[in-house]
């Protein structure tokens, strides 16, 4: 039984990293309606701003997260503006699209192994320090991960629901041509949401080598199919869903992990995932009309 308590206390922290990744996704998708397989690289450059502000120069965490944030969001909107709105604008198909994406994803990944080299850059963990919650022990680290997580996701449902920008992205949501229709400055939106996923990308960077405690190239990408089945579980374009979702893979993949060979532990989450659209196409929470 405690193994499986403590597997159950792993798995938030594991739900934490998933859904900060997976939100910013959902948030990007539900909105442009555009799938970045490159999301996985944006993870990994947060990873290694944040091993170099904090672990190498010494900085606080929460220092390594904003400088992280700052750099993937701008990187974000950039690439949307340089290499991503020209293909847009052409009305390309969706196959298109994915290879575009793909083929970014290989670009970043070689440059970072050209970079940063190949090597495993060990991650100083903030704190660690043992905390018994219940009959679950963290550590200072694992604490830290699932407080940003909420923080975060909080402050983004925030954003969405009391400000003028969040009203605007749900309008574009149901529909961007109705939203432009009405006055709404479209492409603006689409920058602003371009930016808030890159930085999500950022914190889910930092959180993700502060959980494995290692900075290599391709380590965004090692989690990428976990941020989609996330967001598809949870319905696209719905931020809750991939957060429901995330935690129920999160919890799933510790405790199978567990009891079965790790080695098999991420192939039980997307069985899940599979049995979900088997029964729910659209996702545990979607609806008719895809919202944000």
């Amino acid at each position: 039984m405690h193994i499986l308590i403590q597997s159950i206390g792993y798995g938030l922290v594991t739900a934490s990293v998933i859904a900060i990744g997976a939100v910013g996704l959902s948030l990007q998708f539900g909105v442009t309606n555009f799938v970045n397989f490159a999301y996985g690289e944006f993870l990994t450059l947060g990873a290694y701003i944040g091993y170099f502000v904090s672990t190498q120069a010494h900085f606080n965490v929460f220092v390594g997260i904003v400088a992280a944030m700052a750099v993937t969001g701008l990187l974000a909107v950039l690439l949307d503006q340089v290499v991503f709105e020209p293909f847009i604008r052409g009305r390309p198909n969706l196959v298109v699209l994915l290879i575009v994406t793909v083929a970014l994803s290989l670009i970043l990944q070689n440059l970072y192994q050209i970079v940063f080299t190949t090597d495993f850059r060990r991650y100083a963990a903030p704190s660690n320090t043992q905390y018994s919650v219940g009959d679950i022990n963290f550590t200072g680290s694992q604490l830290l991960i699932i407080a940003i997580a909420i923080t975060a996701i909080g402050a983004l449902q925030i954003l969405l629901k009391y400000t003028k920008l969040g009203k605007a992205m749900r309008a574009m949501s149901d529909s961007a041509d109705l939203a432009q229709a009405s006055g709404i400055n479209t492409r603006l939106v689409t920058r602003a949401v371009w930016l808030i996923s890159g930085m999500f990308a950022g914190i889910g960077g930092v959180v993700l080598a502060i959980n494995v405690y290692n900075v290599q190239p391709t380590l965004g990408n090692s989690y990428l199919f976990l941020f989609f089945a996330a967001v598809i579980m949870g319905g696209i374009g719905k931020p809750w869903g991939a957060l429901i979702s995330a935690v129920v893979l999160g919890i799933v993949i510790e405790v199978s992990g567990a009891y079965i060979n790790a080695a098999y532990k991420g192939g039980l989450a997307f069985l899940i995932l599979i049995l979900v659209l088997l029964l729910r196409p659209r996702g545990l929470f979607s609806s008719r009309r895809r919202t944000v």
